[in-house]
């Protein structure tokens, strides 16, 4: 089942809007993620999807069908609470059977559907345990068993592995990505973990200030960010941003120093910009020429984040998977390479340069609601 929302708003005193002009169409079947910073809006959406906080200004349409003023058990669907939701003083068998019983299903049509959810989560043999013997995953697990068993075709998550520690949470959302794609459900997942957004979905919506920044796949969001913010909040750990004022004497360099030097493809009006550039996309190297000193070194095995700062005094962080003897206080190179991003003083995207390839940027605006 399709879900589509049009110009879907949320304001509380008719004045300040928690939501401004949300249009998305969800293809059915389809995971899609909603991320965002604390306070951007993305819970208060999914509970307007839900049914459960009220539309300002707009339509939601569920499988074609107008849901806007519709009482949440009229929308056919399910939803996974953040803290499970579970009844204490019920076992886990009675906790996924109790909206069924709600909904006056025969007994047997009831038991089949309960022993196959807890048997798709792994949970057949505690089913007799109540919530306070279970750990959190397996907590988590019966909230999703409980989603299972409803049968409805949309399932609405809310931040369900935040309480997790992050083991348990690595293995979790591979166990959510699979049962969807069993399923076969059209899941939409509220996080503010952009590891999860990139590893689960099949779109991404990027919310911030209560209006949405970008739509798109984990690799359209990731390689070509429609503005600086999007491109911060995504990537461990996140790019750099550096300001620079272009003028046309400069005959197209954005130049720091002499080490990070961007020839720009084409020209650019004169004015204030940021250089986006990946920790990634810089090297660093001992040498007798340095620019920058080193201040903080976050070994991580596989590779190490180094924190500089150049003599200009702009912080920077550079990764490397070299096997190196860098320490605090060494004065190093810091060289940059031909991949880089341009945003404009507003922080809107200009273009993107990847080794020789340059991709433009027009216009970023959000997906219209009949677009697919």
């Amino acid at each position: 089942m399709g879900i589509e929302l049009s110009n879907i708003s949320k304001s509380y005193d008719n004045q300040n809007w928690t939501l401004k002009d949300v249009s998305v169409q969800i293809r059915s079947g389809e995971f899609f993620t909603i991320v965002g910073p604390s306070g951007c809006g993305k819970s208060t959406l999914l509970r307007m999807i839900a049914g459960l906080i009220s539309i300002s200004n707009g339509t939601l349409k569920i499988d074609g069908r107008d849901v806007t003023n519709l009482q949440p058990q009229e929308r056919a669907l399910t939803m996974v609470f953040q803290n499970y939701a579970l009844f204490p003083f019920l076992d886990v068998k009675a906790n996924v059977s109790f909206g069924l019983k709600a909904r006056k299903m025969q007994s047997a049509q009831i038991n089949e559907r309960v022993a196959n959810a807890l048997e798709l989560v792994g949970l057949s043999e505690l089913k007799d345990r109540k919530p306070r013997e279970l750990s959190g995953g397996q907590r988590q697990r019966v909230a999703l068993a409980r989603a299972i068993a409803s049968d409805t075709k949309v399932c609405l998550m809310d931040e369900p592995l935040s309480n997790l520690d992050a083991q348990l949470r690595s293995k979790m959302r591979s166990e959510i990505r699979e049962l969807q794609q069993k399923l076969g459900i059209t899941l939409i997942y509220v996080t503010h973990d952009q590891v999860e957004a990139m590893t689960m979905a099949d779109r991404i919506m990027v919310l911030h200030a209560h209006t949405v920044q970008q739509i798109g796949t984990p690799s359209e969001i990731y390689q070509h960010p429609a503005n600086a913010f999007v491109a911060q909040f995504f990537g461990t750990p996140r790019m750099n941003l550096l300001s620079v004022h272009y003028a046309s004497k400069n005959q197209r360099h954005l130049k720091f120093d002499s080490y990070i030097d961007y020839l720009l493809p084409r020209d650019i009006e004169d004015g204030d910009y940021f250089v986006g550039i990946r920790p990634g996309e810089l090297e660093i190297h001992t040498a007798d020429k340095a620019n920058a000193v080193i201040k903080n070194i976050e070994y991580l095995g596989t590779q190490s984040i180094i924190h500089a700062v150049l003599d200009n005094d702009m912080e920077i962080r550079i990764t490397t998977s070299k096997n190196n003897t860098f320490c605090l206080n060494d004065h190093v190179q810091i060289r940059a390479t031909n991949t880089y991003f341009v945003f404009d003083s507003t922080g809107k995207a200009i273009f993107f340069n990847k080794g020789d390839v340059q991709n433009g940027y027009t216009d970023h605006k959000q997906e219209p609601a009949n677009a697919l």
